[in-house]
Order: structure tokens, then C-alpha cells, then sequence
């Protein structure tokens, strides 16, 4: 096989070319296995988002960034929600606000018609720096001696026994107001028949 055509003269070796062809698919192969496949992942909001949404929909951005996976969030504009795109801009931001640890904003936030785009891709330096955040809070906890916040139980653990507690109240209702107190009986009149005998 020739190595150095330029040289003069021509450098040329003797080799087993099966044994060339083997190691030349493997190195791509490795070659492809090294390189990652990034993909796009989109989570579409809407201007009149609730907390509780946009809160369980940033968790599931958060969780596309940590597996290292650009983000395009899109804001949905429906008639003259048209008229008020600071809404939708506002949205992206709290959105790029709450995942700055994992992501920079790539594409900054644009009108694209009917919807508002904005592009997130992870960041590993904003990563390394929030872990290292975390275990240096985590190593001054130990050191005050107050200990970290406690995990939930895992489901399948059995209930803590429950403490005494006072005894359950009777039926009859409480008064939490004097007003609203039931008037005490009249008394009977003293019968002078029955206190004569």
C-alpha cells in the first residue's frame, strides 16, 4: 500500500489489507460512538399559563437539558393575545430564569408569526459551578451539624407508628361563637302542687 505518494520516490508498504479494513471501520466506529446526537426537543407554552403548568412543563425542560439536549420553547399566541407579546417574552424569560444552572439562552427570544421562540442549550461550566454549589452547601451543613433536608420516604416503607394524640371530639358541635351558642333552658316553674306533697 502506498503511505507517501509525495516523497521522492513513492514511500510504499506491505500490509494485510482485511487487517487494514478492520482497524480503518473500527476507528469510525468509535469515531461515532464518541460523537453525540444532539437533539432538538420543544415544550410549547401558552401566554395565560398557569403555575402549577408552567412549573411541571420547566421540570420536564430542566430534565431534556440534564440529558444534554438543546431545548426550543415556543410560545403558542391564539387571537388578540397577539396584541400583548411582552407576556410571552416575560414567560421565556422566567423560564431561561429558572433553569440558568443547566442552560444558556442560545437563541434569544423572537416573534416567528403566531408563536415566540427561544432557543436553550446545556451549559457545562453553569452545571459544573451549580454541583459544586450544592456540595459546598452540603459539606457546611455537615460542618454546623444541621443535617441536610431529609429525603421523602421511599413509597414501600412502612408509616411511622402515629403519636398519642388527644381524644377525637364528640359529635355534638362546638360553639366558636357565644352569639352562636344555643340559648341555656328556661327553668321550670317551681309547681306548687308538687312541692306542697
Amino acid at each position: 500500500m502506498e503511505v507517501a505518494d509525495k516523497a521522492n520516490p513513492p514511500v510504499c508498504r506491505i500490509m494485510d489489507y482485511g487487517k487494514y479494513k478492520y482497524e480503518a471501520a473500527q476507528k469510525a466506529k468509535e469515531s461515532r460512538r464518541k460523537s453525540t446526537n444532539v437533539v432538538i426537543k420543544e415544550m410549547k407554552y401558552r401566554p395565560k399559563i398557569g403555575s402549577g403548568d408552567f412549573d411541571t412543563k420547566t421540570k420536564k425542560v430542566e430534565r431534556f437539558l440534564a440529558e444534554g439536549h438543546k431545548v426550543k420553547v415556543t410560545i403558542m399566541f391564539r387571537g388578540r393575545e397577539m396584541a400583548h407579546p411582552e407576556l410571552g417574552k416575560k414567560i421565556l424569560d422566567h423560564v431561561a430564569d429558572e433553569v440558568v444552572h443547566l442552560a444558556r439562552v442560545e437563541v434569544v427570544p423572537k416573534l416567528d408569526g403566531r408563536n415566540m421562540i427561544m432557543v436553550l442549550a446545556p451549559d457545562k461550566r453553569a452545571q459544573a459551578a451549580h454541583a459544586a454549589k450544592l456540595k459546598e452547601e452540603a459539606e457546611a451543613a455537615a460542618v454546623d451539624g444541621t443535617a441536610p433536608v431529609a429525603a421523602a420516604p421511599a413509597p414501600d416503607a412502612p408509616a411511622p407508628p402515629l403519636a398519642p394524640s388527644a381524644p377525637l371530639p364528640t359529635d355534638a358541635p362546638e360553639a366558636a361563637d357565644p352569639d352562636d351558642a344555643p340559648a341555656p333552658a328556661p327553668a321550670a316553674p317551681a309547681d306548687s302542687d308538687a312541692a306542697a306533697s
